[in-house]
């Protein structure tokens, strides 16, 4: 018998390959209890997840959980989302954990994924939508509320930077029922307004209830069609909202926002002096450059004798004269022959010549055809001449000169006595006309038969 067997690994890789291939378990979200909860020196995590009827054994990698705000305990009820795996070496499936959070704010980030997947199919986070952020500002609105750390970040940051700038303070509620249109509308008065160079949106950090605000579709379409760029800074480095994915930057906090959106006036001191002793270099370079020019042309003949370089031109252009002369006239009379070579050639190719040819020739032609035509006229004739004398010496009418006749029965002639009977009439054809005769007899004549039988024979 030859069968073919499966290995144990060979068939735990199997169901490992069907399961990772199926879509459906790929990327789920999960809302269920911790337990069995252990973390590892490593820093990954290996849990269960359970309900009151089924259980799945879990693990989440330090690379997933190195952001989470929180520490899972046993009894936590939680909303994860991960891939469905199977772990070869003991042949079980498990949960393979991406992100977690507590179970009590799932239905906000199931929103916020589901608006964040819908405005990313729209393009509202493609990369070439996004405008730049201008090098050096002049005007600047910060979009915030009017207390708190961040304001105070903000413009702090600013006036330490760049004094320069001008900044106005658009405020706002960051967090609330009202938050998302208080801001959506300041976002539209300041792109109106036309007066700004750049936007800083944000607020401190918070919880996820307090930072939904920057999770609002309004505000997402606020900044999409805002033709001011915009900056988005909102919580801290960990907090992501949808307003940083459509923002045409993300700051991690709102000091560093303030650091992107203007240059930093000592950085710029040393640029300006570091150009500024650059520049003087190399002017001093080409002044002296330009000073040993000026010796060397000192120095030079035409500087020390100008009065003997200007005859000397003078002489040199006298020449130049004389043969730009010499030149012109000899172009001219080559030019001159030119001509007289290409009238000569036109004339002779003139269609007046051409007509003139054609006309000469037609002539030769035609009188070489009418010559043709009459010599050929009077071979014919002499031909006739020739064909009408032997007709006339094969001619009846000659042979009747001589005194024969013929006879017609009709309009037969009449060559053998059998043509006719007795009592037929016929008509004689002689010289001078037609004798009319009826035939009393006939008689053969043997002699005649003899000799066409001998010729037959």
């Amino acid at each position: 018998m030859n069968k073919e067997f499966l290995s144990v690994s060979g068939l735990s890789r199997h169901i490992k390959r069907v399961i990772d291939n199926e879509h459906q378990l790929q990327n789920v979200w999960i809302r269920a209890e911790i337990s069995n909860f252990k973390k590892h020196s490593r820093g990954h995590m290996y849990f269960t997840l359970k309900d009151d009827q089924s259980r799945i054994q879990s693990v989440m990698f330090a690379g997933h959980n190195r952001y989470l705000k929180f520490l899972p305990e046993n009894g936590m009820n939680v909303l994860v989302r991960g891939d469905v795996s199977v772990y070869e070496p003991h042949g079980q499936y498990q949960f393979y954990v991406k992100e977690m959070q507590p179970d009590g704010i799932g239905n906000l980030y199931l929103a916020y994924e589901e608006l964040k997947k819908k405005l990313n199919q729209k393009g509202y986070f493609s990369e070439e939508r996004k405008q730049p952020i201008p090098a050096v500002p002049v005007s600047i609105a910060v979009i915030t509320s009017r207390t708190g750390a961040a304001v105070r970040d903000i413009l702090t940051t600013l006036k330490r930077r760049f004094p320069f700038v001008r900044i106005t303070l658009l405020p706002v509620l960051v967090q609330g029922p009202g938050a998302a249109p208080s801001i959506a509308r300041a976002i539209q008065q300041a792109t109106d307004a036309g007066m700004f160079d750049v936007m800083i949106i944000g607020r401190g950090g918070g919880s996820i209830e307090e930072l939904w605000a920057f999770n609002e579709e309004v505000v997402a379409d606020a900044i999409f069609n805002s033709s001011v760029p915009i900056i988005s800074a909102v919580g801290h480095e960990t907090d992501v909202t949808i307003s940083d994915f459509v923002a045409d930057l993300r700051a991690p906090t709102p000091t560093a926002a303030a650091e992107l959106a203007v240059p930093d006036q000592r950085e710029l001191k040393e640029k300006v002096a570091l150009f500024k002793a650059r520049l003087l270099r190399q002017m001093s370079e080409q002044v002296e450059s330009n000073k040993s020019k000026l010796e060397r042309y000192n120095q030079s003949y035409a500087f020390r004798y100008p009065g003997k370089l200007i005859e000397q031109k003078e002489q040199e252009l006298d020449k130049l004269m004389d043969a730009m002369q010499r030149e012109t006239k000899r172009l001219l009379i080559s030019n001159r022959e030119k001509y007289g070579y290409l009238y000569k050639s036109l004339q002779r190719f003139h269609p007046q010549h051409q007509v003139n040819r054609e006309k000469d020739r037609y002539k030769q032609v035609h009188d070489r055809f009418l010559q043709a035509m009459e010599n050929a006229r009077q071979e014919k004739r002499e031909s006739l001449k020739k064909w009408m004398y032997k007709l006339d010496v094969l001619s009846p009418l000659k042979m009747m000169e001589r005194g024969y006749s013929l006879a017609y029965r009709g309009p037969e002639l009449v060559k053998s006595v059998k043509q006719v009977d007795e009592h037929d009439t016929v008509y004689i054809q002689l010289e001078d006309g037609k004798v009319y005769a009826e035939v009393t007899g006939k008689e053969g004549n043997e002699m005649i038969k003899d000799k066409r039988g001998e010729r037959d024979e």
